[in-house]
């Protein structure tokens, strides 16, 4: 475990360089919780963040974005005493649909708005609409339990057929062609997926649906469609049974292997050597991303998840914050703004790196903070 703490601290290093400068953004934050005198319109020296608004500012969304938001609201609070930022992690579906009922300033989620949810969102944001912010990226990890292996790697047809109840038993055939050297046990698989709507479920099922030659029959979305397996709730229900369960596997976002110190799988893509889940490995894919909004200040992507590129990892997610362009509520817009130009500058940034987020491509960072400027 040492040296594999080891090899993910180097790429981190490696990955912050290998990201187009990894957000080359004006400094407005810092992970420095110190805190300062923050009130509306001051600037907290400590922390450089320029904090404007007063008050409760209220969110909610993905739980992939949990451990990067207790990150930023704890070091945004420090700052800016006079805001209380309250995020609840209660899964992307839920946070957009709670933001679209005009209940919050912002939401998280992990895929981008539906059509139909951008013509919801007119009618809550005058004269605009709901755009998507793209924050931070990061490889949704693979991780399982099985004792007595440490090294493992599966491929797209193979998870799918894990993931809906066709390869059931842990010294399968399939899985032993890709590990020959690996000592499988007869022991029985037990898949967990997420029971709520999921950003990270989406992501997940695009990756099977594109990169599995028809292995995964279903349609890809935030709802499970999958065919047996357990379910448990949010990113810390799913890795949380991984850790406690023989045999089991499920995927979250790296964070949280790395808080439970949980092994991931290599995974198989068609490259000369199976990909690792690293934070350098999934700025690798995100790099190959097109741009796929709707509307001139929406920012979401489309992500190449059949990668075959040498060191891309292919199961990634790029996470959101969900505004309005136009039409905020006059007294959540300053507070908004100021969380969101912390979250988005290279300080926010940074601060997560050592968590498993990885930083998005220069160019959509800049473009990120340009349009945060121009919220009203």
């Amino acid at each position: 475990m040492k040296l594999q703490r080891k090899n993910r601290v180097r790429a981190l290093a490696v990955g912050a360089l290998a990201v187009s400068g990894a957000l080359a953004l004006t400094a407005c934050g810092s992970d420095n919780t110190s805190g300062g005198s923050g009130g509306s319109g001051s600037s907290a020296k400590a922390a450089n963040i320029k904090c404007e608004g007063k008050g409760k500012l209220l969110a909610s969304g993905s739980s992939a974005q949990k451990n990067a938001m207790d990150v930023w609201v704890q070091n945004y609070s420090g700052a800016c005493q006079g805001t209380e930022i309250n995020y609840q992690p209660t899964g992307s579906g839920a946070g957009v649909t709670t933001f679209l009922q005009g209940q919050t300033a912002f939401a998280g989620s992990d895929s981008a708005l539906k059509p139909e949810e951008i013509t919801k969102s007119k009618t809550l944001c005058k004269g605009g609409q709901a755009i998507d912010l793209p924050m931070v990226g990061g490889p949704i990890a693979v991780g399982y339990n099985v004792p007595g292996v440490d090294n493992l790697v599966l491929d797209a047809p193979t998870l799918a057929k894990i993931f809906d109840s066709q390869i059931t038993n842990w010294n399968d055939a399939a899985i032993k062609k890709l590990n020959p050297g690996a000592k499988l046990p007869d022991l029985k698989i037990q898949a967990f997926h997420r029971s709520d709507d999921s950003g990270t479920t989406d992501n997940f099922t695009k990756y099977l649906k594109a990169a599995s030659g028809g292995a995964w029959k279903h349609e890809p979305g935030k709802k499970w469609e999958g065919t047996g397996g357990q379910a448990a709730s949010g990113s810390a229900g799913v890795s949380s049974q991984v850790k406690q369960t023989s045999g089991a596997i499920s995927y979250f976002e790296l964070s949280y292997a790395t808080s439970g110190k949980i092994p991931t799988v290599k995974i198989n893509t068609g490259a000369k050597a199976p990909v690792e889940a690293t934070v350098d490995n999934a700025s690798t894919a995100i790099s190959e991303a097109k741009p796929a909004g709707q509307g001139t200040n929406d920012l979401a992507l489309k992500l190449n998840y059949a990668t075959k590129a040498e060191g891309a990892y292919p199961i990634t997610l790029v996470t959101y914050e969900i505004a309005c362009d136009k039409g905020n509520k006059a007294e959540t817009l300053p507070a908004t703004k100021s969380f969101l130009t912390y979250v988005s500058s290279k300080d926010g940034q940074d601060a997560l790196k050592a968590l498993g987020y990885a930083p998005l491509p220069t160019e959509i960072a800049d473009k990120v903070r340009k349009t945060v400027a121009t919220l009203s």
